[in-house]
């Protein structure tokens, strides 16, 4: 009998001729071997009414987007990270909050592979990098996008060229197709009526956000967020907020939001974006949803906090009391 599926009936050659798999079937058969115990896939035979499926896999656990394990990193005597842990998720956000000059933007460049950690490793989609050359980052790099502290746009090209850049420079993509998912992306963070102005008639916050297209462009599975709303005032801050918030719900987006604005970083953790009525929302979650695990503190080259936005609202810590004091909310 064919050693794949099941029927009510034996399986004769023929049966098993009328199907993909079987010529490893038919081997084994006149051989006189067995299947491996965890090759055992469900097949619907000629004869068959039932389809089995066997429970017999060990499935592993999705490798997640980013996984740092004991990394450690110094500026010569100085040291900047100390036996750093953690992972994200893919499809998740996480929020790495500390105060200036912690070494938040580090973890960043760690993640690129433009520095290289003095020991530890570091997995992005499931592939090492800390060991890499340059040229093996590139297709690693390739599904990585990037917002800039300050948006770091170029003054000499337009919106337009701007937000395509990567797909110019980086892809053999028809220029119609590039100009096709410019305005896509600059429809989809409410800009496209600026395609074709210059930065310097941007205001900061669009700024900010047409620099938030250019990163997404590329249609990326993890964006890296280095302190997009430093500088801009709470109401400007709060549509940048708004997109990454849009980018993580509705794209399904692993992002890492590096900054020390503690509203800001609430903001986008109690907030979700839904479609309605032919647009997009972003509204508070409901209470009765849960917290999730989204903040990291950096403090002291360590990751000193890790847990929900509750749970660091309320921690009773010296430290994270400190941190937090002026910035507790209301808002």
């Amino acid at each position: 009998m064919c050693a794949i599926g099941w029927s009510p009936k034996p399986a004769t050659p023929a049966d098993c001729a009328s199907r993909a798999p079987v010529r490893a079937c038919q081997q084994r058969r006149k051989s006189g071997s067995r299947l491996p115990k965890k090759f055992t896939p469900a097949l619907i035979f000629p004869r068959a009414s039932v389809i089995l499926h066997s429970t017999s896999f060990d499935v592993a656990p999705p490798s997640p987007a980013v996984a740092f394990d004991r990394v450690s990193f110094a500026f010569d005597e100085h040291v900047v990270l100390r036996d750093v842990s953690f992972t994200v998720p893919k499809g998740s956000m996480k929020i790495l909050l500390g105060a200036s000059g912690v070494g938040k933007s580090i973890v960043l460049k760690l993640i690129l592979g433009l520095f290289r950690p003095d020991s530890g490793t570091i997995h992005v989609n499931g592939q090492r990098v800390d060991n890499l050359r340059e040229r093996d980052l590139m297709p690693i790099r390739a599904d990585i996008g990037m917002l800039f502290q300050e948006s770091a746009l170029f003054d000499s090209l337009s919106v337009a060229e701007n937000v395509g850049y990567r797909l110019y420079e980086e892809t053999d993509m028809p220029s119609d197709q590039v100009r096709q998912r410019v305005v896509e992306v600059l429809s989809f963070i409410g800009l496209g009526e600026h395609i074709d102005k210059m930065p310097s008639e941007l205001s900061g916050g669009q700024r900010r956000r047409v620099a938030i297209a250019r990163a997404m462009a590329p249609k990326p599975g993890l964006l890296l967020f280095d302190d997009p709303t430093t500088g801009l005032d709470p109401i400007t801050a709060t549509t940048v907020d708004d997109e990454i918030v849009k980018l993580r719900d509705l794209q399904h987006v692993t992002s890492i939001v590096v900054t020390h604005q503690i509203r800001d970083a609430h903001y986008v953790v109690t907030h979700e974006a839904v479609a309605a009525d032919g647009g997009v929302r972003v509204q508070p979650i409901p209470a009765d949803r849960g917290d999730t695990d989204a903040f990291l503190v950096l403090h002291d080259g360590r990751i000193y906090f890790e847990g929900s936005a509750r749970e660091l609202l309320d921690s009773s810590d010296p430290f994270l009391r400190e941190f937090l004091f002026m910035t507790l909310p209301p808002w």
